[in-house]
């Protein structure tokens, strides 16, 4: 397992979202990143709690915001480098905006975004 403090891997994190294209970014509604050292169930890279954009028929405005959350350490365990962290967040972070968008883990894995 390789050590990333917090404050690097929210960077890393910060990173990825900015590979976004800004056209992705800019249809994302309603939507906060957060990191926290470890899920609830185990084997979680990542995890999206929300409504996808494309169910939101019924969406009123009063609506707490959908949560992306990466978790670091299991991250970390899987990687042998930075440049493996680096890659899994950036991974990691597109699996979950892609949900947020409606797009399912099928779809997502024929895409190369396991």
């Amino acid at each position: 397992m390789i050590r990333v403090s917090a404050t690097r891997f929210e960077e890393l994190v910060a990173d990825a979202l900015d590979e976004i294209p800004e056209e992705l970014v800019a249809l994302m509604d309603n939507v906060v990143v957060v990191v926290e050292d470890e899920p609830d169930e185990p084997g979680l890279l990542g995890l999206y709690d929300g409504t996808p954009l494309t169910s939101r028929e019924a969406y009123g405005g009063f609506e707490l915001p959908d949560r992306i959350t990466i978790y670091r350490n299991p991250i970390c365990a899987i990687a042998h480098d930075e440049d493996d962290v680096v890659e899994e967040v950036l991974v990691t972070v597109v699996h979950e905006v892609a949900h947020h968008f409606g797009i399912e883990d099928e779809r997502l894995h024929e895409l190369g975004w396991g």
